[in-house]
């Protein structure tokens, strides 16, 4: 698993006081988009690796993202 990776990953499990202070984050601390950063995001939820690095970082955004999915 790359750095950039397990980075993307930390970012996920820290908690932010509001969307805009995460999207600020992903900007000045990673170097990215937002969108790009959810692309990869949602590409991680869907690696083995993601999963064997942080099971319940990765097991709680699927819960999100099946969630969301549910709604549609």
């Amino acid at each position: 698993m790359e750095q950039r990776e397990r980075d993307i990953l930390a970012m996920e499990r820290r908690g932010f006081s509001s969307p805009g202070a995460k999207e600020r984050a992903v900007r000045e601390e990673l170097g990215l988009a937002p969108v790009r950063y959810y692309q990869l995001v949602n590409a991680l939820l869907d690696d083995p690796r993601a999963l064997e690095h942080d099971p319940v970082t990765v097991n709680r955004l699927r819960r999100v993202r099946d969630a969301r999915r549910g709604e549609r």
